[in-house]
Parts: structure tokens; C-alpha cells; sequence
């Protein structure tokens, strides 16, 4: 059988699971990332670990922030290298059917250029949210200070939304960040904060706490 998970916001998730939450994402950010660079929203042309190469500062940046939002260590930021999402790999068309939660039918022409368009823009603004939501839940479980937590949390998503800038609606980064937050506050949060969430009673008003924080930081 398997071990159900801690409730959303508990102390005791192991480290290694809140830091896959948000590998997840930003390994979905980083494939989008690198489709939307081609220019010809070709499968063919996207290139990971040539995205990651040219964007180095940043994305060390983006890590180096996931592992201060959770206080993880050395050993459990090495599943991010595990996973390979820097390395050189052909991004298919079923892991964006995946980052867009099956945007298109799976019986559409997925390498089509209009296609995957539309997969790599859904996914875009889903998995944004799913990155934040991780990055908050791994820095309440940790305890971190909800003022310098939020900081953490703003800053990298700044960057993920530069990094995907060529797959977000919105070409001004500061509405874009404004949408990834107002996006998260809608698909995560507030069913975190009603009595029967999956959040743990005592993590609700911390989920609370943080949104109100980072929506100084994003959405001003």
C-alpha cells in the first residue's frame, strides 16, 4: 500500500519529495523554455542544454534560490542533475502534452508547429504556478521566515518568467509576473485555505501569509 502524503505544508514531508515538487515544474519550465527559443516552435530545433548554456547566470541563479526556499542540501539538489532537464535531449511532444495537462487531444498533429505552440503556452503558465506553489509549500514545511521566504520565492519566479518569456501571453515581464501569481492564487491557493483543504490546519494561515507577501513582491 502506498504511504499517503503529509498534508500540504507539513514539517514532516522528507526533503527530497518538496524538492521534486518543484523540479518537476522547472523541468518543464526549462524544455518549454527551449522549444519557445527556436523561434519556429520546432521540436527538431530545441536544444536544452544549449537554452541552459545560454542562460547559465540564470538558471544557477534559479537553483541556487530553490535550494535557499527549502534549506536543501547538496545531496538533494543533485536529483535536479539526475534528472537531466540541462542535459542534451530531444524535448517530444507527449512531455508537453504532459507540462499542459493535455491541452490538445492526443490524437491532434502534436509536432505541428501551431500545436505545439499551444501546448508549450498552456504549459508555460501551469507549470509557473506549480513552481510557485512548490517553492511556497517546501518553504513553509522548512519554516522559513515568510518575509525572506517571500523574497526567495519572488525572485525566482522573475527569472523563470524571463526564461520563459518567449512562451508567456505576456510580453511586458512585469504583467507577466503579475499573471503567474494571480494564476497560482487561483489554481492552488484558495482551496488550500478553506477548512477542508488538503493543507494542514496549521499550514492555512502560513499559505495565507505567503500569498499576501508575495503579492507585494508580484502583483503590487
Amino acid at each position: 500500500m502506498t504511504t499517503p502524503r503529509p498534508q500540504e505544508g507539513t514539517p514532516n514531508i522528507p526533503e527530497h519529495l518538496l524538492a521534486r515538487s518543484a523540479f518537476g515544474p522547472l523541468g518543464g519550465i526549462v524544455e518549454i523554455s527551449a522549444v519557445a527559443a527556436t523561434g519556429t516552435w520546432s521540436l527538431t530545433d530545441a536544444s536544452p542544454a544549449a537554452f541552459a548554456a545560454t542562460h547559465r547566470s540564470e538558471v544557477t541563479r534559479l537553483l541556487e534560490l530553490v535550494q535557499a526556499t527549502g534549506g536543501f542540501n547538496d545531496a538533494t539538489m543533485s536529483i535536479f542533475d539526475d534528472l537531466g532537464y540541462l542535459n542534451e535531449h530531444s524535448v517530444q511532444a507527449p512531455s508537453l502534452l504532459m507540462w499542459s495537462s493535455a491541452y490538445e487531444d492526443v490524437s491532434s498533429p502534436l509536432e505541428a508547429a501551431e500545436v505545439v505552440r499551444r501546448m508549450s503556452r498552456t504549459g508555460a503558465d501551469l507549470q509557473l504556478a506549480r513552481f510557485l506553489q512548490a517553492l511556497t509549500e517546501a518553504a513553509i514545511a522548512r519554516g522559513r521566515n515568510v518575509a525572506q521566504g517571500a523574497e526567495l520565492i519572488a525572485e525566482a519566479v522573475r527569472i523563470a518568467v524571463g526564461l520563459l518569456a518567449g512562451a508567456l501571453d505576456d510580453s511586458d515581464p512585469l504583467t507577466a509576473q503579475r499573471t503567474a501569481f494571480r494564476t497560482w492564487r487561483t489554481a492552488h491557493l484558495t482551496a488550500l485555505l478553506l477548512p477542508n483543504s488538503p493543507a494542514h490546519p496549521e499550514s492555512r494561515p502560513r499559505f495565507r501569509q505567503y500569498a499576501h507577501a508575495l503579492e507585494t513582491h508580484l502583483a503590487p
